[in-house]
C-alpha cells in the first residue's frame, strides 16, 4: 500500500507530510521508541534487509549493507533525519555507496532540495511540496525539550564554527557546554567508523544529534551512527543549516527560503566558493529525466569508495 505521505523519487522515499509533522517524529522518538530484541524481531530484520538488496540492487563487491529502513523494521534505536541537497544528490548518489545506503534507508529524507522539486514537477506534472533543511532546523530548534541541558549534542566542522554556532545557540537560551560538541576529524571516503565519537555521545544520551558537517559526509557519519548506538537518538544531517543562522553563511530570509533563492544567495555571497557546486548540480536534471523514481546505478568508483 502506497503511503499518503511519502514520494519515490530516485529511489528515495521523501516526506511529504507537514512541517510540524516531522518534528514530531524526531522529537518524540526517542520517548517512545521500545527495542525488542526477539528472534521474530531480528527475522523481521533479515527479511527487510533481504527486501532492500531487492529493491536497491546487490551491494558492490566489498561494501556492507548495514542497516535497512529502521521505520519499516523498528530494528534500530535512532533514527536518521536527511536532507540531500541537489548537488549531492547529482554527484554523491551515483559515487558512493555508503552515502546512496543513508539515504535510501533513511527513517525520514526531507525535500531540502528546492531544484530537485522544480525538475519533478516540469517532468511529471507532480507537484511536490519542499521542506526546506533551515526551516525544519527552525522548528526544531523551537521545540522548548530542546532548551534541557544535554538534550542536544553537536558535531561541529571546525572550532571556529562551534564558536560561531554556540555562542548564538547560548544567546537563544540553549545552554551548550562543551561536552555537548565534539569537533568533527576529516572523514575518509566510505564509510565511517569514530569510536570516539559513539563514545561521547553514548556518555551524553542526547535526544537529538546534529551533524552540522558538509554534505555527503554527515550522511555516511549518520549511518554510521544509527547502525552502531545503544541510545535511542535522532540523528538529523542538515549540514550549514546552523550556520544561516549563526551568520556562518549568507543570511537567508524566510521568503527567499520558499521561493527557493537559498542557493543564489549563497552564490552572491561566495562565488569562488560555491559556484562548481551549484554547476555539478546541473547533472540532477539528466538523473532525474532518465530514472524518475528509480534508484541510479552506482558507478564504478576509481578508487575505492
Amino acid at each position: 500500500m502506497s503511503n499518503p505521505t511519502s514520494a519515490r523519487l530516485l529511489g528515495i522515499h521523501f516526506f511529504t507530510g507537514s512541517v510540524a509533522a516531522a518534528v514530531e517524529r524526531v522529537i518524540d522518538h526517542s520517548n517512545t521508541f521500545q527495542r525488542d530484541n526477539s528472534d521474530a524481531r531480528q527475522h523481521t530484520l533479515a527479511a527487510a534487509l533481504a527486501s532492500t538488496h531487492d529493491q536497491l540492487g546487490s551491494a558492490p563487491s566489498g561494501t556492507a549493507v548495514l542497516t535497512a529502513p529502521s521505520e519499516a523494521t523498528g530494528a534500530f534505536p535512532s533514527m536518521l533525519v536527511v536532507a540531500p541537497s541537489a548537488p549531492g544528490l547529482a554527484a554523491d548518489l551515483v559515487k558512493s555507496a555508503s552515502y546512496r545506503e543513508a539515504l535510501t534507508t533513511a527513517d525520514l529524507a526531507i525535500t531540502d532540495s528546492g531544484f530537485m522539486v522544480l525538475l519533478w514537477r516540469a517532468f511529471t506534472g507532480v507537484k511536490l511540496p519542499r521542506l526546506s533543511g533551515l526551516k525544519f532546523m527552525v522548528a526544531v530548534l523551537a521545540r522548548p525539550e530542546l532548551k534541557q541541558p544535554g538534550s542536544v549534542f553537536w558535531v561541529m566542522p571546525s572550532a571556529e564554527e562551534d564558536q560561531r554556532n554556540r555562542a548564538w545557540l547560548v544567546s537563544k537560551g540553549f545552554p551548550v557546554t562543551e561536552a555537548d560538541v565534539y569537533l568533527a576529524p576529516h572523514y575518509p571516503l566510505g564509510a565511517i567508523q569514530d569510536a570516539e565519537l559513539l563514545r561521547r555521545i553514548e556518555a551524553r544520551k542526547p535526544s537529538v544529534v546534529m551533524l552540522a558537517i558538509g554534505g555527503g559526509v554527515q550522511e555516511r557519519l549518520g549511518l554510521m551512527l544509527r547502525a552502531q548506538l545503544k541510545t535511542p537518538t535522532s540523528i538529523l544531517c542538515l549540514g550549514a543549516a546552523i550556520a544561516f543562522l549563526s551568520g556562518g553563511q549568507a543570511n537567508i530570509p524566510p521568503w527567499a527560503d520558499r521561493m527557493v533563492l537559498g542557493w543564489l544567495m549563497r552564490l552572491a555571497s561566495n562565488p569562488r566558493k560555491f559556484w562548481r557546486r551549484y554547476w555539478e548540480a546541473l547533472a540532477l536534471v539528466s538523473l532525474l529525466w532518465r530514472h524518475r523514481d528509480r534508484l541510479p546505478p552506482l558507478a564504478k568508483p576509481k578508487r575505492a569508495n
